[in-house]
């Protein structure tokens, strides 16, 4: 418990405070959508939203997190029900696209390319944040929520009677009151650091990132008609492209003011953070690194609009939500990595359960067990996904470990992970209990299996040494990936949900152990036919890792042979 009891007299002057059901701090992407959710839910609800800009935000604002994948896109347009506005004013994005090959830097049409040849069957878009943001805010007072700009929050005080907000706007200090209060300050974790709950994250990666005016369009790149043309026109541009070499990988993204947004995102065990944290630093590490981006970004006519840095910009969280009613969401809570564009996602998450709790205790509902669960599976969930990205930078130079990782790691975020939220799965304790309250249940499977998988990862990266070359290679080209995708939006009841989610993990279970098997087929030399037990995977021991496994399945089979490029 954080309360401030007080006093009887204290609880007098409170009430006599203008008093909301909810009160956000930060009125950036998580506040303005977990704000009008809850209006959305419940019309009567009275939400005072505090951002400290004074004025509408930039068009091609200064903020990380313009591209979306498929859970945060669910949400902002199936939850919110923002799809016409998205779909009118922001650009479709053209999934991820990934170059590899590293001796190929200044001829992009002999990397190995990763990415949808045609248009996928579930949405999502570019977003330019600064358009993105006015129009929340705008959608916010239009429904009847005060948004208040230039409001720089001064203090919070968590009392049982009802918290008491304190803020400074135009020269005053203002002190309103609020059943609930939720922060979404972004890295200025206003309640993380008042009540202390802050948590090191060892993933100290870095980042810079600024925005030029104009197209930046990779596939004007390719000297070779046919590669060009290779593609219907416009959809390598409108992907999320990355160039990625051991230790690093560079994004460019088009927004819809018409600019490009650029990124450089390095382990500094690689690429110390002092070579790209000023403009003329990025300019020097792009010409070194992406010399064929740096020739093709920096021409005569090439106008920088901006620069931004984030050093070691990852960090955890010990607390999210409270039965005393206060909640964090969006990076005010934890942040892990923008590879695979998850912040959308993370927002979509905390502001579901934010949004579950606080609706429930303004109907009355006890919401401690509710509390607890939320918290335990946003922390689990957070906590399976570290794996994914810590000490893998290193792994970024090798082409087919990052071809089948990335494939992988897609088979569980569309089979499990965006399916669940689709599913509303997420906000039902019953199932989340089920899913993840014993150490045999689906989630601990999933967790196992891909820390093991992870872990093979780091372990074959000496063994990966082959410079592959002028491939391409679609996800849809793997019958289960096509399959998890097209399925990521289809609904279920409870008991169907579960028997849909054991038999993915089943196809899971296949998949990684016939992924083991080709790598130990390369490294050790083993049978491609061997019996692989997905939960004892280790890649200098395969005698182990066989016992009481399963036997291949052809069309899994099929799926790993398609994406591996070795000689078999």
């Amino acid at each position: 418990m954080f309360f401030n009891n007080g006093n009887a007299r204290d609880f007098e002057l409170n009430q006599m405070k203008k008093q909301y059901d909810v009160v956000i701090l930060g009125g950036g992407l998580a506040g303005l959508t977990l704000s009008l959710q809850l209006k959305q839910e419940k019309k009567d609800i009275s939400i005072l939203v505090l951002e400290q800009r004074k004025d509408n935000a930039p068009v091609a604002g200064h903020k990380v997190g313009e591209s979306t994948v498929e859970l945060g896109t669910y949400y902002l347009r199936e939850v919110l029900g923002l799809k016409k506005y998205l779909d009118e004013y922001q650009l479709p994005k053209h999934g991820l696209r990934f170059f590899f090959s590293p001796k190929h830097k200044n001829k992009i049409e002999e990397r190995v390319e990763l990415g949808p040849r045609d248009r996928l069957p579930v949405p999502s878009h570019q977003i330019d944040r600064g358009t993105f943001e006015n129009e929340l805010v705008y959608q916010n007072t239009d429904i009847g929520n005060e948004v208040l700009l230039g409001a720089r929050v001064k203090n919070v005080e968590l009392n049982e009677g009802g918290h008491e907000i304190t803020y400074k706007h135009e020269g005053e200090e203002i002190t309103v009151g609020g059943r609930w209060v939720v922060d979404a300050t972004g890295r200025g974790s206003f309640l993380k650091r008042k009540l202390g709950f802050q948590k090191e994250l060892d993933h100290p990666i870095n980042a810079s990132w600024f925005r030029v005016k104009g197209e930046v369009d990779v596939n004007d790149w390719g000297g070779d008609e046919q590669w060009r043309d290779f593609l219907k026109p416009g959809l390598r541009r409108l992907g999320t492209v990355h160039l990625m070499d051991k230790g690093y990988w560079v994004w460019l993204i088009p927004l819809s003011s018409g600019n490009t947004s650029i990124g450089i995102v390095a382990d500094p065990r690689f690429h110390p953070f002092e070579d790209f944290n000023t403009l003329e630093k990025a300019k020097n590490w792009l010409s070194v690194n992406e010399p064929q981006a740096f020739a093709n970004i920096f021409h005569p006519t090439c106008e920088v609009v901006d620069f931004l840095f984030l050093k070691h910009y990852a960090h955890h969280s010990g607390r999210l939500y409270s039965e005393d009613r206060w909640a964090v969401v969006g990076e005010s809570g934890a942040f892990l990595d923008p590879f695979y564009s998850p912040g959308t996602d993370f927002i979509a998450l905390a502001n579901s359960w934010a949004a579950s709790l606080i609706l429930r205790d303004l109907n009355n509902e006890d919401i401690f067990i509710h509390a607890r669960v939320y918290e335990q599976a946003h922390l689990g969930l957070f906590d399976n996904w570290i794996p994914v990205y810590k000490n893998k930078y290193q792994l970024m130079g090798r082409t087919q470990i990052m071809v089948i990782k990335i494939f992988w790691d897609w088979a569980i975020y569309w089979s499990f992970f965006t399916f669940l939220f689709t599913n509303n799965a997420l906000t039902d304790i019953t199932l989340l209990k089920k899913l993840f309250g014993t150490d045999d249940s689906l989630g601990a499977k999933l967790q196992q299996i891909n820390g093991l998988m992870q872990q093979l990862f780091i372990d074959w990266g000496e063994h990966d040494t082959e410079d592959f070359t002028n491939r391409y290679i679609d996800p849809f080209d793997l019958h289960c990936l096509k399959t998890f995708h097209k399925e990521m939006e289809v609904k279920h009841q409870p008991d169907k949900l579960m028997e849909k989610l054991e038999k993915n993990i089943n196809i899971l279970e296949k998949l990684s152990a016939e992924i083991f098997r080709h790598v130990s087929y390369q490294v050790n030399e083993t049978s491609l036919d061997m019996p692989v037990n997905p939960y004892k995977m280790i890649l200098n021991d395969p005698e182990k890792s066989s016992k009481e496994g399963i036997e291949v399945d052809p069309e899994i089979e099929k799926d790993v042979s398609t994406m591996w490029f070795y000689k078999k």
